[in-house]
């Protein structure tokens, strides 16, 4: 399975792995927040890297793991895949 992963799945794995219910048309909309400002803290953003790992079978990377906002971890994620595939 390969990319690109897209805002609705990131919104599903936010609720999943952080219980945090987040509109993936807000994320969307505005390119500027951070994943803080959707009260996704540093251990939530792991759990989610660690989960597209297991399911697209591949490493994502410490890349991932630093981005602040939601455009930037997509635009990471979805480069890596992409690499890969």
């Amino acid at each position: 399975m390969n990319g690109p992963v897209t805002f609705d799945e990131l919104a599903s794995l936010m609720k999943g792995r952080a219980g945090l219910s987040v509109d993936p048309g807000e994320m969307e909309k505005r390119p500027e927040a951070t994943f803080e400002e959707f009260n996704l803290d540093s251990l939530g953003l792991l759990g989610i890297v660690s989960e597209l790992e297991n399911r697209y079978g591949r490493q994502i990377g410490d890349e991932a793991d630093s981005c602040k906002t939601p455009h930037s971890f997509l635009q990471s994620v979805n480069a890596q895949l992409t690499l890969g595939a």
